[in-house]
């Protein structure tokens, strides 16, 4: 996409925005208003910031999880969300407690379990695979945050939506429209997509903007090519890797979209198919990390 037609994306973003709202995008979590204020401060207070996480168990749980996981990266041991903070640092610690907030929004919702667990497993594997991968063009820790929210637009769809359910599964099965495409076309009551409802969920929890177009654009082979920026190109490439990886190592259903994406995702990270098959052995070592 050349610079006047991704300026024409954005400006389409203010168009729609007030009525993919209405479909019920989830709040931005109060505790990222309060990370962003302590980011903006000169010497940030991590020791208030664990204080507040800590007055949530399941976040406060969930942080320090992630501190102490290989998925970020590190290798420490931490014990409290202030020691976490300060091993993730303020900017990690942000993606990660936004990743943890958005599945404790839909926890109550069993129908997109599945899906959630899917999303944790991808994002393991997205930042597996960029530390193998993407030689320092792009960090585990963002791949990571990715695979977590790179499909967040269904589960608000299947919430908003009662005829969605069925629309998925054709979006799942269709071998050469755009996913995107074939949910617009399922839903005459509001034509909009999951990638563009995750794409302004993510957008208003503040997640950085090559993540978000990322997520807007993780369906389009055009995106993939050419036009986004390179860390979003490499987010969609590494992310559609992971879930085809999934789908070869477990029973996860399988989609179509590695059929339609997948050449163009290895040719950009120079990897091969056979590259590829000769770490699904260790795939498996990591999903049975993941919960």
């Amino acid at each position: 996409m050349k610079s006047e037609e991704m300026e024409e994306l954005l400006s389409l973003d203010g168009v729609l925005e007030k009525t993919i709202k209405e479909v019920g995008i989830p709040p931005r979590p109060r505790i990222l208003d309060r990370i962003a204020d302590e980011m903006a401060r000169p010497d940030p207070n991590f020791r208030y910031l664990g204080r507040v996480i800590s007055t949530d168990v399941s976040l406060s749980a969930g942080l320090i999880k992630t501190a102490n996981s290989s998925f970020f990266g590190f290798h420490g041991r931490v014990s409290s969300p202030s020691q976490a903070l300060m091993m993730l640092g303020l900017e990690v610690a942000s993606r990660a407690v936004a990743g943890i907030s958005l599945r404790n929004v839909f926890l109550v919702d069993r129908r997109v379990d599945g899906l959630l667990h899917s999303s944790a497993r991808i994002a393991a594997l997205s930042g597996w695979l960029t530390r193998i991968v993407c030689d320092g063009r792009l960090r585990a820790d963002e791949a990571y945050t990715f695979g977590l929210f790179r499909d967040c637009g269904i589960p608000v769809m299947l919430t908003r939506f009662p005829a969605y359910e069925q629309v998925l599964a054709r979006a799942n099965g269709d071998a050469f429209q755009l996913f995107t495409q074939v949910e617009q076309q399922g839903l005459a009551e509001m034509p909009i997509d999951h990638a563009l409802v995750g794409y302004l969920l993510a957008k208003s929890w503040w997640l950085p903007q090559e993540i978000c177009l990322g997520i807007r654009h993780h369906h389009e082979i055009l995106a993939i090519d050419s036009g986004l920026p390179l860390t979003s190109r490499y987010l969609i490439a590494i992310g559609q890797i992971a879930e085809h990886v999934l789908q070869h190592v477990t029973e996860e259903p399988h989609t179509r979209e590695w059929s339609k994406l997948g050449a163009s995702c290895l040719r950009l990270l120079d990897f091969t198919e056979e590259e590829l098959e000769s770490r699904y052995e260790d795939a498996e070592e990591v999903l049975a990390l993941v919960e």
